[in-house]
């Protein structure tokens, strides 16, 4: 089965601004000014004016006017949303490399709260989810910088560094009482977006960690490969958008569509005709209705949401979890005609019900929480009718007592390694059990 194509722009949804800038294909959209001018704000104007001029004269040190301006735009826009931002000629660049997959850094995507940097979600495979860094972490210092008072793009700009070299984070993390110190490599980041495997006969995993360009097609090459190991098809499917902080709408609407036959997937509302947008599925199911399971977590963010949504809204899948991180936003890329752009967000979207995401996220349809689990340690295995002397054969042509003590192994391993995915892993059996009985 190939990819369904569909005719639409590549809109930025996900958390851009952060130390790997790996997500984020937009609307590159250059808009001309208004005709008209609304009344100017000659009171405030005369503030700014006074402003500059104080700085110009009395500040310790002499600045250029070309800085001045530069700070006086990143405020204007850092005002308005935590993820609105100016992006000088360095950081667009950056952006526009991040959509390929492969770029510089710790490889976290990151966000502000309270005058802190938080950690949206490690990405897979990368530095900081190797040395242990996790989804909500505070930042609280930067080698022996304070954090405080920095702005984003600074403590980014710290964060990046040449392969090789060592950052040393202090971390404020929830449940833990003193904070963390957590060294981390710099490194090249090279994303693989799409991961598969068999969790057991005829049930399929696909993890996708975060949305780019190619992720779909990523996506339905990955379950095509999992069928044909399965015989043909596969009894249900588990897809994993744990900590995965978002992506390209295009990724979103096409790894949703891919699910569903018909509908609405998405819309978007903003005050520009551009920013309004709906995109409907079209026909086939990659699965033929196969059960499917979405797991989802507080990392789960932005294109994750909108899958999630999306699955929901349609019952073709079951949210499994705890809920999402909420950023219903859209932001687009408008460059300027400088080399420098400005991202701005331009609308909100909302889920095929109607349902906006902004600020609430996604509430799971079963909520589970991840923890951890240990097996009991027997002192002696319980006694079974196999182990009676004389006990009579069972009649099947089957060895006495011959489970699958290798697949039983597994299972508890799998419990014990990752307890959501167990439970997902059980719920997607009992809905396979089901369809089957019921054909």
């Amino acid at each position: 089965m190939s990819v369904k194509r569909q005719n639409i722009f590549l809109v930025l949804i996900g958390l851009t601004i952060g130390v790997s800038l790996s997500i984020g294909q937009g609307v590159f959209a250059e808009r001309e000014a208004p005709a008209t001018v609304r009344g100017l704000p000659v009171d405030e104007l005369r503030t700014f004016t006074d402003v500059f001029g104080r700085i110009k004269n009395d500040y310790v040190e002499d600045v250029e006017d070309s800085e001045l301006l530069e700070n006086a735009i990143r405020g204007m826009l850092s005002g308005l949303d935590p993820h609105s931002s100016y992006l000088d000629r360095e950081q667009f660049k950056e952006l526009q490399v991040g959509t390929t997959g492969e770029f510089g850094g710790l490889g976290i995507e990151v966000g502000m709260e309270d005058g802190f940097v938080k950690v949206i979600a490690p990405i897979d495979d990368t530095p900081a989810q190797r040395a242990g860094v996790k989804a909500g972490d505070l930042i609280i210092r930067l080698d022996d910088t304070p954090v405080k008072g920095l702005t984003l793009n600074d403590a980014v700009k710290i964060m990046r560094g040449k392969p090789g070299s060592v950052l040393k984070l202090t971390i404020v993390r929830e449940g833990v009482e003193k904070p963390l110190k957590i060294e981390i490599k710099r490194d090249v980041i090279k994303v693989k977006s799409v991961k598969k495997r068999m969790l057991e006969d005829g049930f399929g995993y696909v993890r996708i960690s975060q949305f780019q360009s190619k992720t779909a097609d990523n996506m339905v090459t990955a379950i095509e490969a999992l069928k044909k190991q399965a015989g043909g098809s596969l009894r249900g499917m588990v897809l994993d958008l744990r900590n995965n902080p978002g992506g390209v709408l295009n990724g979103a609407v096409a790894v949703s569509d891919a699910f569903l036959k018909k509908g609405l997937i998405v819309y978007t509302e903003g005050r520009v005709n551009d920013s309004r947008l709906r995109f409907n599925a079209t026909p086939d199911d990659i699965l033929d209705s196969s059960p499917l399971i979405v797991l989802v977590n507080q990392g789960s963010a932005s294109a994750s949401e909108i899958v999630s949504g999306a699955l929901q809204d349609h019952s073709r899948a079951i949210i499994v979890g705890t809920q999402t991180f909420g950023k219903g936003s859209v932001q687009t890329i408008l460059p300027l005609s400088n080399g420098t752009a400005v991202k701005l967000t331009t609308a909100r979207y909302f889920t095929p019900s109607g349902r906006s995401i902004q600020a609430e996220g996604i509430k799971p349809d079963i909520e589970l929480e991840q923890v951890n689990i240990s097996a009991v340690e027997r002192t002696f295995d319980p006694i079974k009718e196999a182990d009676l002397s004389g006990h009579l054969a069972n009649g099947n042509g089957k060895k006495d007592g011959a489970g699958d003590s290798k697949e039983a192994k597994k299972k508890e391993s799998l419990a014990q390694t990752d307890y959501q995915l167990y439970e997902a892993l059980n719920l997607l059996r009992g809905l396979a059990i089901q369809r089957e009985h019921m054909q």
